[in-house]
């Protein structure tokens, strides 16, 4: 966990499965009403957003499941509304010369609370091919087959 990243809210463990991560970006979330007292709460879903920066040069977070607040009545929020990105201005201008390239995306990786702000980590993710995640899983049960080996030789 990087220095001063504090609880990890919700985790996107399939993007390390369906691509390959190059560069990751701490951005933080544009949040509105009760989303962060669900947020805190663990509430929130990652796995099938993604992100996309539109005409204006703005990053979008696009899918992010916030499930609605339990005591937040008539106040309440959209729970898979579009959420805009905090980036400095040289990380979007890199960002949209990157994802420009084929086969590029943004990937959300993970949700935590630093500094008493909700953050996004976002990774620069070329997708895999299905060969690349079969040879993934194969390395995987490998290394988990070496480990037990080690184990039971240890005992």
């Amino acid at each position: 966990m990087p220095k001063g990243q504090g609880k990890t809210l919700a985790q996107n463990k399939k993007a390390s499965h369906d691509y390959f991560i190059e560069d990751t970006y701490e951005a933080g979330i544009v949040l509105q009403g009760t989303e962060i007292k669900s947020l805190r709460n663990g509430r929130a879903n990652i796995k099938d957003a993604h992100a996309r920066i539109d005409r204006r040069g703005e990053v979008q977070l696009i899918n992010l499941h916030i499930a609605e607040y339990e005591q937040g009545n008539r106040y309440n929020h959209d729970p898979t509304r579009t959420r805009k990105l905090l980036l400095h201005r040289k990380q979007i201008d890199k960002l949209i010369g990157l994802t420009q390239q084929q086969g590029y995306a943004l990937v959300p990786l993970k949700i935590y609370i630093k500094n008493g702000y909700a953050k996004v980590l976002i990774g620069l993710g070329k997708g895999k091919k299905k060969y690349d995640k079969r040879d993934d899983l194969k390395q995987k049960q490998m290394k988990r087959d070496v480990d037990r080996a080690l184990k039971e030789y240890n005992k």
